[in-house]
């Protein structure tokens, strides 16, 4: 929020399952809308997901719909089921739309996009967008929880590099939502239904945001987010004007190892 409030454009936040990132994105849509009027989206991966999710959802803490919580009736002008859209007293329209048909958007050029789940979108909508927020000095905003090393991953990787982007990751363990008992008994629960590896893999993913992704049947998934966990994952510089190639020695009864030459 601060670094929206100063006039930041860009900000990707990987933050755990839960852990409040469409509620800070409403509220900051509705004021983003009366400071500047204009074209807002909200977009999920797809459309029909983007009406149960934001449109219809319930704040389970309050009792109240999203919607109605981050744009209150007083600043309505009008509102529209169907197409899923408010438009707000001072001619601002914002609308609940699904990033599996951007293509019909066109017309309506925004200047101000959260993308939701965006681990799960089609990143050919930002592709999309990219020039039409760049001549308008529009706002992106990317949240979601991870599903391993896709775009997701490498949005968070260009987000915490880039000194103009916001890039933020923020665990079970940042954010002390829940406590070290609630946690404990789902790491056990995955555990049980899922198998050791599987079921580590997804508590990982879900609760610690972990990019190595929760894969059925791999074998060194539990062991790379546990380095990646740890910061034991590096780069090393090379000159990329050389080809690399690996060399392995497959291991049975000892590990396995490989060069990079």
């Amino acid at each position: 929020w601060e670094y929206l409030q100063n006039g930041g454009k860009r900000a990707v936040a990987l933050w755990h399952w839960r852990g409040g990132k469409v509620e800070i994105c409403l509220h900051w849509t509705a004021v983003a809308a009366f400071r500047r009027p204009g074209n807002y989206w909200h977009m999920l991966p797809q459309a029909a997901q983007a009406r149960r999710a934001i449109w219809q959802a319930v704040n389970p803490h309050t009792g109240m719909r999203r919607i109605d919580e981050a744009f209150p009736p007083e600043i309505r002008k009008s509102t529209h089921n169907h197409e899923m859209v408010i438009e707000l007293i001072n001619g601002a329209i914002w609308s609940v739309v699904g990033s599996d048909n951007y293509n019909s958007l066109v017309g309506a050029p925004p200047i101000g996009v959260v993308f939701s789940e965006w681990s799960l979108a089609d990143p050919d909508a930002w592709a999309y967008l990219r020039p039409i927020m760049l001549e308008n000095k529009g706002w992106a905003l990317f949240v979601y929880t991870s599903r391993g090393n896709n775009h997701g991953a490498s949005s968070y990787y260009h987000a915490v590099e880039d000194p103009e982007w916001f890039g933020q990751k923020l665990t079970v363990h940042d954010t002390n939502l829940f406590t070290e008992a609630q946690l404990s008994s789902e790491l056990h629960e995955y555990v049980t239904m899922y198998g050791e590896d599987y079921g580590r893999a997804i508590y990982g993913q879900e609760y610690l945001c972990s990019l190595s992704g929760a894969m059925r049947g791999s074998y060194y998934g539990r062991h790379i987010a546990a380095l990646e966990e740890s910061g034991a994952i590096t780069e090393v510089k090379y000159d990329p004007s050389y080809p690399v190639e690996t060399w392995w020695d497959l291991g049975v009864n000892d590990p396995t190892s490989i060069w990079f030459v």
